[in-house]
């Protein structure tokens, strides 16, 4: 006995619906990979640390500029505006939202004078206070501002003039 098959044909009507099952399929079940790495944060300099002129006396003292911008002198210097301005150094930091930022301070440096002497020159405190999170969306920037203290000797041991030196700050992103 031979049996015969007989097949039906597909209604064309159907295959629209089938196609649109398996979209919605598709859809439904998508599958992620992994997150993109991210993206490194990038550090410019804004504005150097400048601690203004002032005249220093028989015993010297320091001179503290804040990351606000005051000025604040001990020992028997006396501040003087001759044009010469008061600032902390800022930096504008480029970290994508939720990035805990870490600022570390470089070691003490030695700044030297045009006309002779050498000035100790400390780095202070940050605003904003470190640790922190950055909450600013690229392009837009994050001011990081780092005043910093200036310890003066006697007049022969820092003569009068511009001192001048190179200081470091690490930022690092988690």
């Amino acid at each position: 006995m031979i049996q015969a098959i007989t097949y039906k044909p597909v209604n064309k009507r159907l295959i629209p619906y089938f196609f649109s099952i398996a979209a919605l399929f598709f859809i439904c079940f998508s599958v992620h990979a992994q997150e993109d790495p991210p993206r490194p944060m990038q550090v410019t300099t804004f504005q150097n640390l400048s601690f203004g002129a002032f005249i220093q006396g028989n015993t010297g003292g320091q001179v503290v500029v804040d990351p606000i911008g005051s000025r604040s002198l001990t020992g028997d210097l006396i501040p003087v505006f001759l044009g010469y301005q008061v600032y902390p150094a800022i930096f504008e930091v480029e970290a994508l939202p939720g990035s805990i930022i870490t600022i570390i301070n470089g070691p003490d440096v030695v700044l030297t004078g045009n006309h002779g002497g050498t000035l100790h020159l400390h780095l202070g405190s940050s605003i904003p206070s470190s640790p922190f999170i950055n909450t600013i969306n690229p392009p837009f920037k994050t001011q990081i501002r780092i005043g910093g203290t200036l310890t003066v000797g006697t007049m022969l041991n820092n003569p009068s003039g511009d001192y001048i030196g190179y200081f470091s700050v690490t930022f690092v992103q988690q």
